[in-house]
């Protein structure tokens, strides 16, 4: 059956992948992007089935048109992917503040947009799919990251949140955390000044690491078609989809590493707590 999709940050990387494959299979895509010329050869190929509306995820009120106008153009949207952002590279210390304002803008602000904007319309249309596009950097985090893992995982937590309001209307979500991949993601890293402070340190060395190649096993095709069948199968989304053989393994660790650490503090934690007499003479 064909689907519509709406997609952010189609202008390249996961995003430009995903709108092609579904273009491919006979499904129709609305595309966001910061210029409606974006994808002259797709919009070529398939003018009837795909449209680019202007987006600035870093205005709230330019994602609130972009959504509505997406909305008004098509009979139904059955899957909104919000796949735009970007990474940081550098310690917390050395980000200017416009830097750290522009990320959160983007990332973690725009999304929320973007979700916000689209929940009443799947609403009013009975339901519909959203997968936001996390990292594995919303469960695990890197020094030199720190900006980009604030806005990573506080969408992942606004996602959980939202999942449980909208799921009385058909709404359902699943938060999409990719390893490494070979997207264009590492060379469009805006990065901050380095300190000579930070040379030799945790963040210092990933800085270094990433001046060196090294084996990415992430594919980008692999990881869109996980996306496709994710969209299309019968019965409830999973509330994550981990997708890359580093991914798993860093997210599983630092899980187990969590519960092992709660496990410890469990007599402090429930001596937190008033004991049942105590609560009785209240």
């Amino acid at each position: 059956m064909e689907k519509t999709w709406l997609i952010t940050g189609v202008s390249s990387g996961l995003g430009r992948l995903l709108a092609e494959k579904a273009l491919i299979r006979g499904d129709r895509v609305v595309g966001a992007s910061r210029s409606e010329d974006a994808l002259p050869d797709l919009r070529a190929r398939y003018p009837e089935r795909l449209r680019i509306v202007a987006m600035d995820l870093k205005d709230q009120s330019s994602v609130r048109a972009a959504v509505d106008r997406a909305f008004a153009a098509s009979a139904r949207i059955d899957i909104v992917v919000s796949n735009a952002g970007y990474g940081l590279l550098g310690a917390a210390e050395e980000a200017g503040d416009v830097q750290v304002r522009d990320i959160i803008d983007t990332n973690l602000i725009g999304s929320i947009a973007l979700i916000r904007a689209a929940v009443p319309h799947l609403r009013s249309r009975g339901g519909g799919r959203i997968l936001q596009i996390s990292s594995e950097g919303g469960q695990i985090a890197y020094p030199a990251f720190s900006l980009y893992h604030a806005t990573k995982w506080g969408i992942e937590g606004f996602v959980e949140s939202v999942a449980q309001e909208a799921a009385p209307f058909g709404i359902e979500f699943t938060l999409v955390e990719p390893g490494p991949a070979r997207t264009g993601f590492g060379g469009n890293l805006a990065r901050t000044k380095p300190l000579a402070a930070y040379e030799g340190t945790p963040a210092g060395q990933i800085r270094e690491a990433l001046r060196v190649s090294w084996v990415i096993k992430g594919d980008p095709d692999r990881m869109t078609d996980a996306m496709i069948r994710l969209a299309d199968q019968d019965g409830p989304l999973p509330k994550r989809l981990v997708l890359g053989a580093e991914a798993y393994a860093g997210i599983r660790k630092a899980l187990g590493g969590r519960i092992e650490e709660l496990d410890r503090q469990k007599d402090i934690a429930v001596a937190a707590d008033f004991t049942d007499e105590e609560l009785a003479r209240l």
